[in-house]
């Protein structure tokens, strides 16, 4: 079992909710912060001193404040982690349940559980922590088909990219320039072109607009 891990979730009373399962579980030291930036520093320092965390459950979610942040969510924490503390375990705990953002975190950041906040989300945590500890995956009944089967609505890491764009208003040839100078390709207009109407039929969206909101509901941008 898991003996020294970090909560990092910005509501009081989840947080309290866990730190109970990981006494059920016997977890001897449990630290809690509620933002991603202290997260990761907590993480580096604990390394830097040799007494390493040995999991994190993560909310993806984060409330903006005054403060300025380099991790505004969870999911830009995870990301940090895995790229320098590529074998640390991390369980996401979240009220959201879309299919493609499950699908997202376990092919691209290899979380090791993914536990929906609902009725039965404190029984599902404890399952998780002790699957974990097995080394195994464990994904909650509401979203585990996110990786038994293959959606009609996957999309590709290039499709995330040039959607984050067309969210942020920037025009095909905008976008067109914008992969050229990053080294991204294809990245021809007439190719983005192409591929925003072959998005817009995947989702069947009716415009740019809509297509940009259909893929911030399913929590892919």
């Amino acid at each position: 079992m898991f003996k020294k891990v970090l909560i990092v979730d910005d509501h009081d009373a989840i947080s309290k909710s866990v730190q109970q399962v990981l006494t059920a579980c016997k977890v001897k030291t449990t630290d809690v912060v509620q933002y991603c930036d202290d997260a990761f520093l907590k993480v580096k320092r604990a390394a830097l001193d040799d007494v390493d965390y040995d999991l994190v459950i993560t909310d993806l979610s984060f409330k903006k404040d005054h403060r300025n942040a380099n991790f505004e969510s969870g999911e830009d924490l995870i990301a940090a982690l895995r790229r320098d503390f590529s074998q640390l375990p991390i369980i996401v705990y979240s009220m959201k349940d879309q299919l493609q953002k499950v699908r997202q975190l376990v092919n691209q950041y290899h979380v090791n559980a993914y536990v929906c906040k609902d009725r039965k989300g404190s029984i599902q945590l404890e399952e998780a922590i002790k699957t974990v500890a097995q080394k195994q995956r464990y994904l909650s009944p509401q979203v585990a088909q996110a990786v038994q089967q293959k959606n009609d609505l996957e999309i590709y890491d290039y499709d995330i990219q040039l959607l984050k764009l067309l969210s942020q208003g920037l025009s095909q040839d905008e976008i067109s320039q914008n992969f050229k100078a990053n080294g991204i390709s294809p990245n021809s207009l007439s190719t983005i072109e192409k591929k925003i109407n072959k998005l817009k039929d995947q989702f069947k969206a009716n415009n740019a607009i809509h297509l940009v909101a259909l893929v911030k509901d399913l929590g892919l941008i």
